[in-house]
């Protein structure tokens, strides 16, 4: 009896370590706390739209970003909580609760690991990009719509999950609005989006600010302000100004009462099989979408370290040894591709630990990700820097963190979710170089994920993905009459005979009832490249009218594929004795 063959179990810490240098080290401790830092409110304010308490971000991305790149498959990825998941949360901890959630997260990881350990992780690459384009971009515009209550900081005790509810609420709250929580969540916007080109000399803004600044102080401290992440600085600047005028805008400490400056307690929800069954669906969405979202995210990181300026290719790269910008060895940087199923056993490590700790889902972070790749991140010891800088930050100024307002955190996820939607897609000039399918299943995914939710618009579209491949296969398939001389009959095949276009022999089969007698009918299937068992019934009813006329049947120049099939399915035995099938 055949076993299953399993993954192997090898992080890719085990080779990034091999050659392992001083400089590199150096370098990942740097964009290690870079991304540590920008991880901190991007943590809170995922948690807090997700309908949890500010730490249960915080401590998912300690624990689960540590674990992820320990374990991981991919060298530079950061893991922790994402964006995609906070609709997902929010409408499982409406529905089911928190402790409901703690366990849907926790199976989930029990699904991600064995998807990995069995070698399923490349079978995440066949959803197609059109549902990938249609729910991301309809979940940022959940995330959008999730974060209007706190950026006009509107008096609502709790937001609704789904989308109608969500805008009557908003309309009847509209006259609550707090022109301090506008000024923030805007100035905050604000500073985001202008805060990279202002230190950018290539920019017309950041022109004319290096050249005053560059007045007052060195070149040097320009470029290590430019290295600032915008979420840190509109996070201190705006917390300090509403600290410093006593603005009347709700902050973490007013809703929350702070964050605790302690490590969480391990602790076990309660947990039943009768409760484990009720959660199969969120279960298996929390699975397929950090599942998509962590592999997505791993081949971002591929390419960008193979664009990467400097960094030798793969095939002239020595094994387990990059080059920096300047041509200096600095280590394994340069590493292979990720390994997908490595990666889903350790998402899957991930999601079933951080529960236990109070923690959310958590997947691979494409903008922190992309932050570690650029601040000079080359291997797994960055993101684990990353976890450790957050653990320091949280048990060194947690109480600092009751002072930050919620518009600025509404501000920072407001510009994550504008970032994160591929808006380009939905322009009329884009669709127009989309074939019909595409902009159906796309445009599907997008208005079911915003209306309905993420896995009603997944399971529709990749129903829906299905059934047009099958119907564009079976266009692909045709019959072609090519002589009448009788008493021989040619036809000639091409293409796939599937379920879905064995209809097309009927017509074959039509001709072959009304032939004179003793007509022998010959099908060249040179050009049929693959036949399944409906393939094969189709061509048992084809020969069955043939017999039924005194005549035969021959199918000549077979491929490998076809010929194994009819050989296997006992039609080449039928064909050969001339015996009527006896399957139908």
């Amino acid at each position: 009896m055949s076993r299953l063959p399993l993954t192997r179990f090898h992080p890719r810490l085990l080779d990034a370590l091999q050659g392992y240098t001083r400089e590199r080290f150096f370098k990942d401790l740097g964009a290690g706390a870079t991304v540590g830092i920008v991880a901190l409110p991007l943590a809170m304010a995922f948690a807090i739209a997700s309908g949890l308490k500010p730490e249960a971000g915080i401590w998912t991305a300690i624990i689960a970003g540590f674990l992820i790149s320990l374990l991981g498959g991919s060298a530079v990825q950061i893991g922790g909580p994402a964006g995609a998941f906070i609709v997902i949360v929010y409408g499982i901890v409406e529905r089911y609760g928190v402790a409901n959630l703690l366990i849907s997260t926790a199976c989930a990881g029990v699904l991600l690991f064995l998807t990995g350990l069995f070698g399923f992780g490349r079978l995440v690459r066949y959803v197609p990009l059109s549902i990938v384009v249609g729910f991301t971009n309809g979940i940022a515009v959940l995330i959008l719509l999730s974060q209007l209550k706190d950026l006009f900081g509107l008096s609502i005790d709790k937001m609704p999950a789904d989308m109608f509810s969500q805008l009557h609420t908003l309309w009847l709250h509209a006259a609550t609005v707090n022109p301090w929580a506008i000024g923030l969540g805007l100035l905050c916007l604000l500073g985001l989006f202008v805060w990279p080109m202002l230190l950018r000399v290539d920019s017309r803004i950041g022109h004319v600010v290096h050249r005053v600044v560059g007045r007052v102080t060195s070149t040097r401290a320009v470029q290590l302000g430019a290295r600032t992440p915008g979420p840190i600085v509109a996070l201190i600047t705006l917390t300090l100004a509403a600290w410093a005028f006593k603005l009347p805008v709700e902050t973490i400490g007013t809703r929350f009462g702070g964050i605790p400056d302690g490590v969480p307690a391990f602790a076990l929800p309660h947990f039943s099989w009768e409760t484990v069954k009720q959660l199969v669906t969120p279960t298996v969405t929390i699975a397929l979408l950090g599942a998509i979202e962590s592999l997505l995210c791993a081949r971002v990181a591929d390419q960008l370290m193979s664009a990467a300026p400097g960094r030798p290719t793969q095939a002239n790269a020595p094994s387990g040894v990059s080059e920096d910008t300047e041509g200096r060895a600095c280590g394994p940087v340069r590493q292979p591709r990720h390994d997908p199923n490595q990666e889903l056993m350790a998402q899957g490590i991930a999601n079933l630990v951080t529960p236990f700790f109070g923690g959310m889902p958590a997947t691979g972070t494409i903008a922190r990700t992309v932050t570690n790749i650029r601040s000079g991140g080359g291997s797994p010891v960055a993101g684990i820097v990353h976890a450790v800088t957050l653990l320091v930050v949280v048990l060194l100024a947690a109480p600092l963190a009751q002072h930050v307002p919620l518009p600025v955190l509404a501000g920072i996820l407001v510009f994550v979710g504008f970032n994160m939607g591929e808006w380009r897609e939905f322009t009329p000039e884009r669709l127009r170089h989309f074939s019909r399918h595409y902009r159906l299943l796309m445009l599907g995914t997008f208005f079911l994920t915003v209306v309905f939710d993420l896995t009603v618009a997944v399971q529709v579209g990749i129903l829906l993905a299905c059934a047009l491949f099958i119907r564009r296969m079976s266009t692909l398939f045709s019959v072609e009459m090519v002589s009448l001389q009788p008493p021989v009959l040619t036809y000639r095949l091409y293409g796939a005979l599937f379920f879905g276009a064995a209809a097309k022999l009927d017509e074959a089969i039509s001709a072959a009832e009304r032939a004179p007698r003793g007509m022998t009918v010959v099908l060249d299937a040179l050009q049929l490249i693959s036949i399944d068992a409906t393939g094969i019934d189709a061509l048992r009813q084809l020969h069955k009218a043939v017999l039924a006329r005194g005549g035969v049947l021959r199918i000549e120049s077979l491929q490998p594929q076809p010929r194994e099939v009819i050989e296997r399915s006992g039609f080449a035995e039928e064909l050969a004795t001339g015996q009527p099938s006896a399957h139908g």
